[in-house]
């Protein structure tokens, strides 16, 4: 009998705090630099669900490591809800690049929620005289290994659009990893590296301002913000498809009916008008799924990404 009310205590308690939540500020822990795709979607969302909830949502960059710092740090905190991550789709990368995580991937995280996700677009500065990127294709070919390709981390969503690319398109071009999306901006467009497969909300104001020449989008159709450049598939790679996305991830332990709520008030805010029309000028759409669907697609994501990798001849390190 008090094993009986034990247990149907803890599941009115459970319930009690889902109803009830939040009733503090909510961290969410950011796994990519400030101004990366990752950043900007995670805020925007984070400040439409702190209208909603009626609570701070406060974001908190915790970098590095193909963003595996940054989900190894909402794992230390207590699964009560009010510490959050947002990582893109390197999440389900990392297995394939790191041979130590400290954490399962699949098992570790309970998933939330999808929230948006866009195309990258190759871009290069000015100085490589390049025009398309059949231009960029024939340069590698012509000189393997011999190209400086830079991404925002390794496992980070950029870094495997390119191991992507390369196995496709069969060139060989040299992987050099920075720290977030503006920094390697910043070399591609200083000439430091050959090119970046940038997100493209990143991208657009230095494709705009005439810094950097986009050559192709990742997607499999064009982007409404760059209508005139092609796709990858179009401009000689047939069938080749990338998307980054960005997810809302917690601790493994988090209760079931937590993550419907959170779920359900993520899917509201995408839904909102004035959301919606900020991620579409991003170049990227919101992802509708229940927590269910985003599993079945991050354990798919998981899988596929590793294909790819071994493939590629990537080993994890």
């Amino acid at each position: 009998m008090k094993k009986l009310l034990a247990v149907l205590l803890g599941a009115f308690a459970l319930q009690a705090s889902a109803q009830t939540y939040p009733a503090k500020p909510v961290r969410l822990i950011i796994a990519f630099t400030p101004g990366s795709s990752t950043d900007i979607i995670g805020r925007a969302v984070a400040a439409k669900l702190q209208e909603i909830w009626g609570q701070p949502v406060v974001a908190e960059n915790r970098t590095g490591a193909g963003g595996s710092i940054g989900s190894a740090a909402v794992l230390r905190e207590p699964p009560d809800g009010y510490t959050l991550l947002a990582n893109s789709s390197a999440h389900v990368a990392n297995p394939s690049i790191y041979s130590s995580l400290p954490y399962d991937t699949f098992k570790d995280f309970a998933n939330i929620s999808p929230l948006a996700g866009g195309p990258n677009v190759l871009i290069v500065g000015t100085q490589a005289g390049w025009k398309t990127f059949g231009d960029f294709i024939a340069a590698a070919k012509a000189k393997p290994g011999a190209l400086n390709f830079s991404s925002a981390g390794i496992g980070s969503g950029t870094h495997f659009n390119l191991e992507k690319l390369k196995l496709m398109a069969g060139i060989d071009v040299s992987h050099v990893p920075y720290k977030g999306t503006p920094e390697a901006i910043g070399d591609t467009i200083g000439g430091r590296v050959c090119c970046y497969f940038a997100p493209i909300n990143a991208a657009l104001p230095h494709v705009q301002g005439g810094k950097a020449i986009a050559l192709a989008v990742s997607s499999a159709q064009r982007s409404p913000l760059l209508p005139n450049v092609p796709t990858i598939a179009e401009s000689g790679v047939p069938g080749f498809d990338y998307t980054l996305w960005v997810g809302l991830w917690g601790p493994a332990a988090l209760p079931a009916d937590l993550v419907a709520r959170i779920n359900g008030d993520v899917r509201k805010a995408l839904a909102s008008p004035d959301l919606k029309d900020r991620l579409t000028k991003l170049g990227t759409l919101p992802i509708d799924m229940s927590p269910q669907q985003f599993s079945e697609f991050v354990r798919k994501e998981i899988d596929d990404t590793a294909k790819v990798m071994k493939a590629a001849g990537i080993k994890p390190q």
